[in-house]
């Protein structure tokens, strides 16, 4: 779009100001006028009017609804985007959110008076602990990464009280999400990567050439971000074990397996899981999140404080400040509370049948769209049965010059949210596409039959894919400008 074109069109969007309208009414103040200028620095008082938009009412509620129908999001299309999960959230949850009794809460209220809150929050914990296969779970971290940076310190935690201090270096597998090395050199461990074997599973013979006195553990996700399930994983965390290292689960992917097999009994140690991606609540733009993180028992009493306990004697839930080697508080308060209600309703609503079920379906979507996108481009690991999302790539027209990117933008003017793409860094133009469990036969084979009308695009008509997308305000950008450096502030147009 030209830059002219472009600032009609935000005029056309924007600039509804008109002279003498508005959309508040304020009664004359009753309290008497007091002189700015002697209780106002000078240097501090305009000098002229703030130009501030002139607008009715009905003016404002247009604007931002009409604003919120260009916003895209799991209730208003499909959103297959890889390794982020983002499903359908059943409105019970937010409803459940938002009861009074939850949405009205201080988190400095006397514990006697958040007797219901806290008892969700240990309920949860038992649910995720028996879940995960853990001994015990905090809800404490915020997000993800933040679970992680709380796990590793854990592991930490565990060296250091048994003196083994050379223990420096944390392994991560080359398909690991790059949450992986940046957490455990914030731990202060060095991160070494071991690479994957052409068939997508960790190298066995690389795993026990890396493993030495100055192992502390290895990060791993299972299933991998190519969408497969580790099939030497009980070998993978013995190698690590007789190493003395530990073994960090990162739960990004569980919801492939719940219910059918579970990380503790795979040989992990210490587990984060999203709540915000597993367990149904919203996410994207930088929260809401939630990461808990689960361990074996031994070692418990390196979880951040408060934990959240059960007095049964007393029958009362109190935070448990007494925990002499915990990692320390991760966070102001106790968790993301209203992402720990929805994720409690999603789990008693759906029960361990559901959960089971929600993990085949999701493993059942994934494979059901590989084999229907696999007719039109490259798929990664087609051998092999994949998990709850897979890869795919243009290497089959290559030869049209298109690119990853350029299907991405095209499947915008089609209505869908683009998958994640070149992620993992691994795979050449990757795109990883995850359905979940939550869309319907109709919509994955419409997404296929939209891959292939793309696919033949690039092949007859390379240069409208290229500069795709067509159908939104904004067309084509630099998007390495745009994220170094970004403009996020609307300015009126200046009058000629």
């Amino acid at each position: 779009m030209s830059k002219n074109l472009f600032s009609q069109t935000e005029a056309l969007i924007f600039d509804k100001s008109r002279p003498g309208h508005k959309a508040y009414f304020l009664p004359e103040s009753s309290i008497e006028k007091l002189d700015k200028k002697k209780i106002i620095p000078s240097h501090l008082i305009r000098k002229i009017e703030a130009d501030l938009p002139e607008v009715s009412e009905i003016d404002v509620v247009r604007h931002f609804t009409h604003l919120s129908s260009k916003n895209f999001g799991v209730d208003t299309g499909f959103y297959p985007l890889g390794s982020c999960t983002m499903k359908y959230n059943p409105k019970l949850n937010e409803n459940t959110a938002r009861l009074p009794g939850f949405s009205w809460l201080h988190p400095y209220q006397p514990v006697e008076t958040v007797q219901g809150a806290l008892q969700l929050m240990y309920l949860l914990q038992i649910s995720l602990a028996e879940i995960l296969g853990m001994g015990k779970v905090t809800l404490q971290p915020a997000a993800g990464a933040h679970g992680e940076l709380a796990g590793i310190k854990i592991i930490k935690a565990y060296h250091d009280s048994r003196g083994d201090t050379k223990r420096n270096k944390i392994i991560i597998p080359d398909a690991a999400h790059g949450t992986n090395p940046a957490t455990a050199t914030m731990a202060g461990y060095q991160a070494v990567e071991i690479k994957s074997t052409p068939e997508g599973d960790v190298d066995l013979d690389a795993l026990r050439a890396a493993v030495g006195e100055d192992t502390a553990g290895l990060m791993l996700t299972n299933p991998s971000t190519l969408g497969l399930f580790e099939r030497n994983i009980t070998e993978v965390t013995k190698i690590v074990h007789e190493a003395g290292g530990l073994i960090y689960y990162d739960g990004a992917n569980l919801n492939a397996i719940m219910g059918i097999t579970r990380p503790g009994d795979m040989g992990f140690d210490v587990v984060h899981v999203n709540l915000h991606k597993t367990f149904s609540t919203p996410h994207g733009g930088g929260g809401p999140g939630a990461g808990p993180v689960g361990v074996k028992e031994f070692l418990a009493k390196f979880l951040p404080i408060p934990t959240v306990e059960y007095i049964a004697e007393k029958d009362i839930y109190v935070f448990n400040y007494d925990v002499p080697e915990s990692i320390g508080r991760m966070k102001s308060f106790y968790g993301n509370f209203p992402v720990i209600v929805r994720a409690y309703t999603y789990i008693r609503a759906l029960g361990a049948d559901g959960l089971k079920k929600s993990s085949q379906y999701a493993v059942l979507n994934a494979n059901y769209l590989k084999k229907l996108v696999e007719k039109h481009l490259h798929v990664e690991a087609p051998e092999r049965f994949c998990m709850h999302e897979f890869i795919c790539t243009p290497k089959n027209i290559y030869d049209t010059g298109v690119h990853t990117l350029d299907i991405a933008k095209r499947l915008i003017d089609y209505g869908y949210h683009p998958p994640t793409i070149y992620f993992p860094l691994i795979v050449e133009e990757a795109m990883m596409i995850e359905p979940t469990e939550t869309e319907g036969i109709e919509t994955l084979q419409e997404f296929a039959e939209v891959i292939g009308a793309i696919v033949n695009e690039c092949k007859s008509d390379p240069e409208m894919v290229k500069s795709a997308p067509h159908t939104t305000y904004v067309k084509r950008v630099d998007e390495v400008k745009a994220a170094r450096e970004p403009n996020l502030r609307y300015r009126r147009p200046i009058a000629e």
